[in-house]
């Protein structure tokens, strides 16, 4: 990217040369189907299983067999919102919280606007779900499926998921999770979880994009979202998409091989971000401080600015960011997940997101420190009428 800097790998990461390496073969070598019975296609369908036990190491999942491919996350989400609850006996409540993604957000309000049942959990200061809140769902719902996910993509903040799940599983609840910014950014183990579901995406650990996988642990029943084929064990019709599922195994396996590194040395590039920014930009508050957060994840509100126009003014200096979700991009709309939180009207319009990732150096930090204080000052002069010590 030359001389820009690139500070939204919440919203994507770019592709590992070693996954486009992995992939090319199959596109104009071995291109095909997986599903044919003779040789050239089982030379495909062993890639494919090989690229499934990728997946399933970096997780942690008791067997290969438990990761249906998908085409990202979004599809995983809906297919557990949207069919799992019409699939089962036992689960006609969904459980979820208003600081979800928008791939949660959005299929949970359709069900709700259909007539389902939606309990809405009430969320800490940090947009945590609130334990009260929760087991008060627990003890009003029968049997209900609870969508909550691991790692917030706006702040970064790390739910109490596996204590979650062992309240849920006491009450026979069904367990979601969207851990698709937790995964290859910390570690976990699956199997040693009572987690039933959970949403995984390629293009957020350096793999390509339309790719994801919905894991679902041996003996949970999921409706299938796409029907029409035996694939993916008759769970997820449609004929594979070879190239990306390799990308995405190779992706996961070299996320597992760097997690630690790539983590102890991002954190610390991060941690001097908020350092350098709270101390240069006047109006700087650090959003959800006190949580326990991702390594590479800082949500900064800058006091009655507008984080729309701080974004343009780093573009101009090719330095990329985010006001939050890539999801909600182009939204006026106040962050949904910092409104839950209670943040203050006066931090929620100037709101930016900084995420890190494994190309991000430590001059690309001092780059922003330089170019960042005289945009907020500039910012400032725009707006004579405010008054950060009011």
């Amino acid at each position: 990217m030359g001389s820009s800097v690139y500070l939204d790998y919440n919203s994507t990461t770019p592709i590992d040369p070693e996954v486009i390496d992995a992939m090319m073969p199959f596109w104009h070598e071995k291109w095909a189907n997986p599903s044919s019975a003779h040789g050239f296609g089982n030379q495909v369908r062993r890639a494919v299983d090989r690229a499934r036990e990728q997946v399933a190491a970096l997780i942690g999942a008791e067997e290969p067999s438990e990761i249906i491919f998908t085409s990202g996350a979004t599809e995983s989400n809906n297919t557990v919102v949207q069919d799992t609850l019409s699939y089962s006996d036992k689960s006609t409540t969904l459980i979820t919280s208003p600081t979800e993604h928008a791939a949660i957000m959005g299929p949970a309000q359709q069900l709700e606007n259909k007539g389902g049942s939606v309990h809405w959990l009430a969320v800490d200061k940090n947009g945590s779900p609130d334990l009260n809140s929760f087991d008060d769902a627990l003890n009003r719902a029968n049997n209900p499926l609870i969508s909550l996910m691991w790692a917030n993509n706006e702040t970064g903040v790390i739910n109490p998921i596996p204590k979650l799940a062992e309240r849920a599983v006491e009450k026979g609840a069904l367990f979601h999770t969207d851990a698709v910014q937790m995964t290859g950014k910390l570690p976990f183990r699956i199997k040693d979880l009572p987690i039933q579901l959970l949403s995984l995406s390629g293009h957020k650990i350096y793999g390509p994009k339309g790719i994801g996988a919905l894991y679902v642990r041996r003996g949970t029943r999921v409706a299938p979202h796409l029907v029409g084929g035996h694939q993916e064990r008759a769970r997820r019709a449609g004929t594979e998409n070879v190239p990306a599922i390799i990308g995405f195994g190779k992706a996961c396996e070299l996320a597992a091989s760097s997690m630690d590194a790539d983590a102890t040395r991002i954190n610390r590039l991060r941690d001097q971000l908020e350092h350098d920014i709270l101390i240069s930009c006047k109006g700087a508050v650090l959003q959800a401080a006190d949580a326990e957060r991702l390594p590479n994840t800082s949500n900064i509100s800058f006091d009655r600015l507008d984080g729309e126009a701080i974004l343009f003014m780093l573009d101009d200096q090719q330095i990329y960011v985010s006001t939050g979700s890539a999801c909600e991009s182009g939204s006026l709309e106040a962050s949904h997940v910092l409104k839950a939180m209670g943040v203050e009207s006066r931090h929620l319009n100037g709101s930016i997101r900084f995420s890190l990732g494994k190309q991000t150096t430590e001059d690309d930090v001092n780059r922003l420190i330089a170019v960042l204080p005289p945009i907020i000052d500039r910012c400032r002069e725009l707006a004579p009428h405010i008054d950060t010590d009011a």
